[in-house]
């Protein structure tokens, strides 16, 4: 199982990203580039919650959202073609008084079969920089809206 940490201080508000985050409209992958928008599928959609399968690269996973708290969002792994166990992303926002907030992202990602442990391995070693700039570009995009 890898976790991969990731930070970024950025000029927008929780709710700001939160909206974009939980956007499952098309041109998502404008917004977040592993998440093509062949692979979306949204199964159910609430106020502060949603069932959705997205993927990119023959990865996929069914995530449930939960963004019923204002200052993070969980996002679980209930099913996919390469992870399980505790697999999942958690955002937490920090609100400074210069108007910035740092956005902190847990990535869990656990194996199911041995192509999600090597990617898992990989993605928690030498691929934490292809994570890194996804979430950096994902921050830039959604400040350039």
């Amino acid at each position: 199982m890898s976790t991969i940490n990731l930070h970024q201080t950025t000029t927008l508000t929780p709710e700001k990203y939160i909206a974009a985050l939980t956007d499952f409209g098309p041109g998502r992958s404008k917004r977040f580039g592993n998440s093509a928008d062949e692979y979306l599928q949204v199964h159910q959609l609430s106020r502060t919650q949603a069932d959705v399968t997205e993927g990119s690269g023959g990865v996929w996973e069914r995530l449930h959202y939960d963004w019923s708290d204002a200052n993070r969002v969980v996002l679980t792994t209930t099913d996919s073609n390469i992870w399980g166990g505790s697999s999942g992303h958690t955002y937490t926002f920090t609100r400074h008084f210069d108007g910035t907030t740092d956005i902190d992202v847990a990535v869990v990602r656990e194996g199911k079969n041995l192509k999600g442990w090597l990617l898992g391995l990989v993605l928690g070693t030498i691929g934490k920089g292809a994570l890194e700039k996804a979430f950096v570009n994902s921050v830039k995009a959604i400040e350039a809206r």
